[in-house]
This record gives C-alpha cells, sequence and structure tokens, in this order.
C-alpha cells in the first residue's frame, strides 16, 4: 500500500490501554490511516508507571502487528509520550546574538530552542533534590523575541537579537526508561518523545484558540495531566496522579467485581439506563446510571477540586476561562459540572472535546474513533513533525545508551552517560611526590601516561568528536605516568656553589643538604614527606675533608681573622686560614671580623651582637680619622705621606659624607648610617653597590650609589 507521505507511528501508552495509530500529512491536514487499540491484560501499569516492561512490551507489540498488518509494511520507529508523573517544569530565558543584521532561518531557531533547554536543563539540575535523574521529555516556546519585543515567527526576519521564553518540562529516568524498554521488546525504536499534554494541546486547543486562557486536562487511567494556554502560548504544565482508575476502584467496591467488569460498568454508564453484569459470586446484577454517579461523585468531587487547585495554581492563582477535557476519564457524566463548580467558571465552558476539534484529522481507516480517547493518540502523531527527537541511541563499547539530544553531542557526553570515568578519558599522572624544603611543602607531579584510544565508527578521533544516532563508540581508558621522582640536585637552590677564601686561595664548595637530619649528596632521592634542608654553610671540618688536608692539633685555626675550631661554621665569602702560627690581630682586623658577621644568612643576632660589642669596646680604630694608625702597643703613629681625602656618596637614597681617610672601602658607610647590626630584621644583609652585589671590603668612590637592606 502506497502513501503520498512519510507514515508516522505514534503510540499512546496509558495506564489502561494502548493506542497506536499510524498516519501522514498533506500540507495542513492529517490522515489517520490505521489505528489500532489494546486494553492491558492485567494492572501492568499503574498512574502512568510502566510495573511490568514485558507485559506492557507484548500489548504493543500486538498493537504493532494489527497496524502492520492494516497496512501490509513492518513498522519500526514509533514515536511515544510520557504521562506527567514526578513532573517538573523550568521557564526561562535565552538571547542570541545575530551577525550584522542576518535574517533568521530555521537554524538559527532551532538553535535558540535548544540554548534553552540546555540552559533549563542547568537550572533543573541546581534545583533537583530528589536523589533521581531526570530527563527532558518535552519544551514549548511560550514567545519569541526580536531585537527585545515580542514577535509570533522570528524566520525570515532580520534581527542583531533573538530571543525566546521557553518551558521545558522534565520526567524522572524509571518513567522514560520504562517506555523505551517497553517499546524496545516490542522491536520498536523511538524517534520522538514528547508529554502527553503536549501532545493533547496540538489537537485540542488550535493556535487560534492559544490567545484565550484555556486549560486542557487530559482525563487518563492513571493521571490527569493538564496544561494552560495564554497570549497564543502554552504557558504551563502539570499532572495530578488521580485519574479515571479512581472511578474504576470505587464502582469495583460498591458491586463487588473485579477491575475489568468494573470498568466495563463505568464506560455504560451514562450511555446505558441500566447495566447488567455479574458480580465474583456468579450472580447476576444491575445498577442504573443514576447509582453508578451516586457512588462516583464523593471521588469525582475530590478529583476534581484536586484539577482545579492545580490549574489556579498554574494560572496564576486564578481560574482560566475555559476548560477543555479529554481522555476518557472525563466523559463519566457529572464530571465537568463538578469542575466548572470548583473553578466558578459557567458549566457551559469546560467540556469535552473529541470530534468537533479535529477539523484537520482526515480518518481513511473506517473502524478508528472519533471521540476524545483519540486526541492523544494523534497529537503524539503530530509532536513528530513540530519539533526534533529529544533523545538518541549510541553504542559506548557495545552499552546501548540513550542521551539528550541538542544537536552538539559528542563522544565525552556519551562516555558521562555511560558512567565511563572521567580521568579514564584524559592521560593520568603518576602518583605525586610531597616534600618540604627550608620548611616549605612543596609538590613534584607525576608523569603524564597515555591519553585515551577513541574510535567512532572504526575511525579514530578525540572526546570532542561530534556523534549521531546509532554511531559505534569504542574508549580504551588512558593509562597512568610513572611515579614523579626527584634528586637533590634537581632542586634550583642546590644548583650553586659555595665560594669561601682557605689560605688565601679562592676554593669552590658544592652544597649538602640535610635530609631528616642526616647529611646527603645531590644524588639522593626524594622520598614521600622528606624534609630537606639546604646547607648554606661548611664546617671547617668539612672543608679540610673536601679538600683531602690534614689538619692537626697543633695548627691554629682562624675563621674571619677569629680563633675557631673544626666545627666553626664557614658561609659564603668566609676566609679560612689553618696553620702552625699565631695570627697578630690589629684592631682593624677586629673591625672587619665584627662586620663581616653580616654576611650571615641566618641567625638569631647572638654572634653579630657579640662582635659588634668587642668592636665598640676598641677605642682605638678611630684614630685614623686623624691619619694615624695604631702600633703593636695600641699607640697612634703618624703614617709618613699620608693625604686625607673625602668623598660623598648615596646610601638607600640619601646623600652622605666620608671624611677623615686615605681611601674607602663599603664597611665604612655602616659609620655613618642609621642600621643597627646588633638586631637583625631579617635572615641576612643585602649590600649592593650601583646595581651589583658588594664585597664589604672593595673600594668605593665619589658619586657611587649603594643599597644596603635586609633580607626578608
Amino acid at each position: 500500500m502506497k502513501f503520498p507521505g512519510q507514515l508516522v507511528f505514534g503510540l499512546d501508552i496509558g495506564t489502561r490501554s494502548i493506542v497506536g495509530t499510524v498516519g501522514y500529512r498533506v500540507g495542513e491536514k492529517f490522515y489517520v490511516a490505521a489505528q489500532s487499540i489494546r486494553e492491558h491484560d492485567t494492572r501492568s501499569m499503574l498512574d502512568g508507571q510502566i510495573h511490568d516492561i514485558y507485559k506492557v512490551g507484548k500489548t504493543i507489540s500486538d498493537v504493532k502487528a494489527e497496524l502492520e498488518e492494516k497496512l501490509g509494511r513492518p513498522l519500526k520507529d514509533v514515536c511515544i509520550a510520557a504521562a506527567g508523573r514526578v513532573l517538573r517544569t523550568v521557564t526561562v530565558r535565552v538571547d542570541q546574538e545575530m551577525e550584522e543584521d542576518g535574517e533568521v532561518g530555521g537554524e538559527d531557531i532551532y538553535a535558540l530552542d535548544s540554548m534553552g533547554v540546555e540552559k533549563a536543563y542547568e537550572e533543573f539540575s541546581q534545583r533537583n533534590e530528589m536523589d533521581m535523574k531526570f530527563y527532558c521529555v518535552g519544551y514549548s516556546v511560550v514567545r519569541y523575541y526580536m531585537n527585545g519585543y515580542t514577535i509570533g515567527n522570528l524566520e525570515g526576519h532580520k534581527a542583531k537579537t533573538i530571543g525566546a521564553d521557553l518551558i521545558a518540562t522534565f520526567l524522572p529516568e524509571d518513567v522514560v526508561d520504562g517506555l523505551y524498554k517497553a517499546v524496545g521488546v516490542a522491536g520498536l525504536e523511538v524517534v520522538n518523545l514528547t508529554l502527553e499534554p503536549i501532545a493533547a494541546i496540538r489537537v485540542a486547543i488550535p493556535e487560534m484558540y492559544r490567545m484565550l486562557n484555556i486549560a486542557l486536562v487530559d482525563v487518563g487511567a492513571g493521571t490527569s495531566d493538564i496544561s494552560i494556554t495564554r497570549d497564543g502560548s502554552i504557558i504551563a504544565y502539570g499532572m495530578i496522579p488521580v485519574a479515571g482508575d479512581s472511578l474504576t476502584e470505587v464502582i469495583a467496591k460498591h458491586c463487588l467485581v473485579d477491575f475489568v467488569t468494573a470498568e466495563h460498568i463505568k464506560r455504560e454508564t451514562g450511555v446505558k439506563d441500566q447495566i447488567e453484569y455479574k458480580d465474583i459470586m456468579g450472580l447476576t446484577q444491575t445498577i442504573t446510571t443514576e447509582e453508578i454517579e451516586k457512588v462516583t461523585a464523593p471521588v469525582i468531587a475530590d478529583m476534581t477540586k484536586q484539577v482545579a487547585d492545580k490549574i489556579k495554581e498554574l494560572n496564576g492563582d486564578k481560574s482560566v476561562s475555559a476548560v477543555f477535557v479529554v481522555g476518557g476519564g472525563g466523559k463519566l457524566p457529572g464530571y465537568t459540572q463538578a469542575l466548572a463548580g470548583e473553578l466558578d467558571i459557567q458549566k457551559e465552558r469546560v467540556a469535552v472535546r473529541g470530534e468537533e476539534v479535529m477539523m484537520n484529522i482526515e480518518f481513511l481507516d473506517q473502524e478508528a474513533k472519533r471521540d476524545s480517547l483519540m486526541v492523544t493518540p494523534i497529537g503524539i502523531c503530530l509532536s513528530f513533525y513540530e519539533q526534533s527527537n529529544n533523545f538518541i541511541f549510541v553504542y559506548f563499547n557495545e552499552q546501548r545508551i540513550k542521551i539528550y539530544d541538542n544537536n552538539k553531542v559528542a563522544v565525552v557526553d556519551a562516555a558521562m552517560q555511560a558512567e565511563f570515568p572521567n580521568d579514564g578519558l584524559f592521560p593520568k599522572r603518576g602518583k605525586e611526590l610531597n616534600y618540604y624544603v627550608n620548611g616549605k611543602q612543596r609538590i613534584a607531579r607525576g608523569a603524564l601516561g597515555e591519553a585515551a584510544v577513541i574510535t567512532v565508527n572504526g575511525k579514530e578521533t578525540d572526546i570532542y568528536a561530534p556523534i549521531h544516532a546509532n554511531d559505534q563508540i569504542r574508549v580504551t581508558e588512558s593509562t597512568a605516568g610513572e611515579p614523579a621522582r626527584l634528586d637533590i640536585n634537581q632542586l634550583p637552590e642546590f644548583g650553586t656553589t659555595m665560594r669561601v677564601e682557605v689560605n688565601d686561595k679562592k676554593v669552590d664548595l658544592p652544597k649538602f643538604a640535610s635530609v631528616n637530619g642526616a647529611l646527603q649528596s645531590g644524588y639522593y632521592s626524594i622520598k614521600e614527606n622528606d624534609h630537606i634542608e639546604i646547607l648554606s654553610y661548611y664546617t671547617v671540618r668539612q672543608i679540610a675533608e673536601f679538600m683531602d688536608v690534614l689538619i692537626n692539633q697543633e695548627m691554629n685555626i682562624y675563621v674571619n681573622n677569629k680563633l675557631a675550631d673544626m666545627d666553626t661554621q664557614v658561609y659564603e665569602n668566609f676566609s679560612v686560614i689553618w696553620t702552625m702560627e699565631e695570627l697578630q690581630l690589629s684592631d682593624k682586623d677586629k673591625y672587619d671580623q665584627a662586620v663581616s658577621y653580616a654576611q650571615l644568612p641566618e641567625d638569631d643576632g647572638t654572634y653579630e651582637k657579640r662582635e659588634q660589642e668587642q668592636f665598640e669596646d676598641s677605642d682605638s680604630y678611630g684614630a685614623e680619622t686623624s691619619g694615624e694608625q695604631p702600633d703593636a702597643e695600641g699607640q697612634g703613629q703618624e703614617t709618613p705621606g699620608a693625604v686625607l681625602m673625602s668623598i660623598h656618596v648615596t646610601v638607600n637614597g640619601q646623600e652622605i659624607y666620608l671624611t677623615g681617610k686615605t681611601e674607602y672601602v663599603f664597611v665604612d658607610v655602616f659609620q655613618y648610617i642609621d642600621f643597627d647590626l646588633s638586631r637583625p630584621k631579617g635572615s641576612g644583609i643585602v649590600t649592593r653597590l650601583n646595581g651589583r652585589e658588594a664585597q664589604y671590603m672593595e673600594n668605593i668612590h665619589s658619586g657611587d650609589v649603594i643599597e644596603i637592606y635586609w633580607k626578608q
């Protein structure tokens, strides 16, 4: 059998029955080519939720087989709708700039809608406090904007910016997955998923009526789904978990019959004045429509109050102008009148809608029903033309997964949906190394391993490669690199030597380190949580060992011209002398040894203070200011031919004058500035001459620029 348009298979999987509809659209008309209705043999669905996937799948298979027989062709793809059980909605506003007043096309509108759905999903994820995953099962655009103003249709206009107010609806994963698995049992693949009230409103409330404030109530067996229109748009969706089955259950209890018999009695109510049935004892009984109405009245009152309350909540705490009722549950006598009373509107403005709203529906299948039961099934078919599929299926490492399709789906999205470990996609570092240098914690990173190997349909690609329905994705997990390894000689502090003067010769000493209190060379491999101290000094003993010199006990040892021993610490630029002779130190030597301590990088100040006090006790060094030098007995003596001179230098930005000497060295400056050596304010003194590091005993001249400050 040939049809002039593409056949669309819509499946309304209801709590009480399954309705399959196949048709095609030509222009504004939709043609129903075939229809099949099957009731569940058991209560395998409750409140819109599938409880027995395989029984529901078997019923779907029966519907599919009947339709295939009528059409003479197999059916593979299907459109479905979900009931609003645990329905959640999010309303968002999105805006998008166009390029240079570009013309708005269909792709721009689709991209704007997709952006709105993504934003809604992000907002919903932040708000969702339930311990379950939700899926977006449909959305409606409330209104579009062009350059900030509302507009009915964006397409074809030139705009700087376009925007949209959009309602996205979300349902729990178990509801959606149950539907997908049930149709899978029947050998079908979902090509479009929507929400039942969205599907119903496409048929029941044409766009020309959506300027009015109207509510649509789809009263099914397990749920009553609600949608509201106003100002030309669908503004809200909602649901209450009470519907036709509640009426059936009260009839079953009153008539003492099983659920199927009670359902039969309910459907005959209002059609016949008297209904005959057999109770569970096998006795034939008769009940009138009037009696059924009395029995069901309390349930209808409760049900319509809940529906009215939800309508008012969705409509800004006020009633609507009219209500269209579809679905089998709303056909029971008394329902529309009770709902009108709860909403406080005229009873004529609450009505069951069926064939009269199907002006653009043509039934080729003569057996097809034209009542309110068919509104949602036909709407499910029409939703196929209105919006793209919300989900696609792909295969990730041979596992079939469902993923939300926002037109920008990539391998990384599929990996997340498949709960593939995130660190399995990216190269992993080896174990890090934690250690301490001079009291400060440091971390050495492990080496990077190999990245994940990713293929899509057999071709190697990366994690950001786009994917499409039925793609085969394979990911070989990334590997970890080597753990971090570091030797002491790789530390930046260890990369220099220390220069000292030994018996008037310059000697470069390699630095050593103390690790957890033990001396280690540069080839030591650092271990986890090692405490390393880079030593900035040698002892005299260590210097002698390095130089392979044997110092006997009779030798005198001097450090910076001061008597010392084998354990005396020697720092950068210190002088060391070991000799059999005893040095005779002049007062000038004593002064030099006092100020030389200023080069010590770290100390508590006691050594420096002691040396300074020794210098201050000496009263002979000041004789130099008069051109005299002390002799061995400390008596001043004129230096023949000595010419006293004065110089001016800049110290720390301040100009000072030095007088009374024949020549000047760097340490002379300390007599002219306020710099207290006895109270250290840092780990050592920084001395700079004309922008470079200075030595204490080097000469200075007029015009020199000097900096002296504590190292922090």
